[in-house]
């Protein structure tokens, strides 16, 4: 997401009258008729109308409305706005949390005041962080929902982690003395670690030697504890953070940037240098001076050789491999999935273009995405256009892309994430903040 908010973030006034009854029972189903020029060619079917005009979902899938903008939180405070990445833990006894970002910046409402946070701007902790909602596994009943991180900026995506905790990004390297930092007491673009567990405002450590830049999201290596975190810019690189200790990021590591022998832009922008679905070995320099004062840090890295990559955004491991949403990349700059298979120390790293959207109709700037528990990838697209027609995008392990929802709010889709049984699918709409939980019958995908 760019540094500043447009206009076509904001809801449509009068939106929230429109199906704001049907959406009181918490639940809607799509049971109408296709619309047209919305038909899939596969997946699950076409999508249908939502009868509460937020969320149109293919024949038998249906969504429950789990939280939204101003609800009263179980901590005094109400549910703050630009709910963003988001992801989902077993805390075991029966009940699952969700620790959603909210991607505020000065000024933007913090949904009441936050006893404790990082840093402040003229004094006043600056709003952005993150919302912990801890639910009833079985039947999803909201149990607790309440502040967990404050006093940061632009939380925008982050990660889950082997160890049950939530990696959420500041996308805003600023600072006192600074481009949009006036007023601000600190330096903001860390990486910060939310507890899934946590019932109420954690200490916000920065983990400052992930470094400081236009952080995006986060994944973790189950097997080896590094950490793989993408960069909102379009002149970005991928970062691998090698810790000390595997689980112990406030111990400290060790920041790297990917290099791809022989190619130094992945971008595709002029022309097609990456082709699709062609491997290359990637390997990683290391970077020092990760605070990055200067926010330079994509620059030094690509001057020792790292790839350039067009606005990463979201990154999700799957079961040996990694998947890397690049939004403005491609030929037409509609979007680029990449594909990384860490090596692991047996064999080299390989990443390969795994897709690149053609049309608008395939995928347009995508963002947040996740791996399903079928393989696909879920793709939440955010557009930048005065009017936008955002949709849930699948991938197939193939390369094909299908269209699995559509969001009628006039915002982007985020924080796309699976329960760990399978059965719920989580995601949010930015602005005015609403959590859903899809579900339907995943194992009916057609080929």
């Amino acid at each position: 997401m760019p540094s500043i908010q447009t206009d076509r973030r904001k809801f449509l006034a009068g939106t929230g009258a429109a199906f704001g009854a049907l959406l009181a029972s918490g639940c809607t189903t799509n049971r109408l008729v296709a619309s047209p020029g919305m038909a899939n060619l596969m997946a699950y079917g076409p999508l249908m109308p939502d009868p509460a005009g937020m969320l149109d979902l293919p024949a038998g899938f249906s969504y429950r409305l789990l939280s939204s903008l101003g609800n009263p939180m179980s901590d005094g405070g109400t549910v703050p706005d630009k709910a963003d990445g988001m992801g989902c833990f077993d805390l075991g006894n029966g009940e699952i949390a969700l620790v959603r970002n909210h991607e505020l910046v000065p000024g933007d409402g913090a949904g009441g005041p936050i006893a404790k946070g990082f840093g402040t701007r003229d004094g006043t902790l600056v709003p952005g962080g993150t919302t912990n909602i801890v639910l009833d596994a079985a039947t999803l009943e909201v149990k607790g929902q309440f502040r967990t991180l404050g006093g940061t900026i632009r939380n925008c995506s982050g990660g889950v982690t082997p160890w049950n905790t939530w990696l959420t990004c500041e996308e805003s390297p600023t600072g006192p003395g600074q481009r949009y930092g006036e007023g601000l007491a600190r330096n903001h673009g860390w990486v910060f670690e939310v507890p899934a567990n946590a019932t109420g405002l954690v200490d916000p450590v920065p983990l400052t030697a992930m470094g400081r830049f236009n952080h995006e999201a986060a994944c973790v290596d189950p097997e080896t504890g590094m950490v793989y975190l993408t960069e909102d810019r379009d002149d970005g690189v991928l970062y691998r953070f090698v810790p000390k200790e595997r689980g112990n990021l406030r111990a400290g590591g060790k920041l790297q940037a990917m290099v791809v022998d022989g190619l130094a832009d992945t971008r595709n922008w002029n022309a097609p240098t990456m082709p699709v679905q062609q491997p290359y070995e990637a390997r990683w320099v290391d970077l020092d001076e990760v605070e990055a004062p200067q926010d330079d840090l994509r620059m030094r890295a690509a001057a020792r050789g790292a790839a350039i990559v067009a606005r990463g955004e979201g990154i999700h491991m799957g079961t040996d491999e990694l998947y890397v949403c690049s939004t403005s990349g491609g030929n037409r700059r509609l979007g680029q999935i990449f594909k990384l298979i860490p090596g692991r120390g047996r064999r080299p790293d390989m990443v390969e273009l795994f897709f690149e959207s053609e049309s608008e109709n395939q995928f347009n700037f995508g963002d947040n995405l996740t791996v399903a528990p079928n393989g696909h990838l879920i793709v939440c697209e955010d557009q930048y256009t005065d009017v936008v027609d955002n949709h849930l995008r699948g991938i197939t392990p193939d390369g094909r892309a299908y269209a699995f929802g559509r969001l009628t709010m006039q915002t982007e889709l985020a924080g796309g994430c699976f329960s760990p049984d399978g059965k719920w699918f989580f995601v949010n709409a930015y602005s005015p903040t609403r959590t859903v939980a899809i579900t339907g019958p995943w194992d009916r995908f057609v080929a």
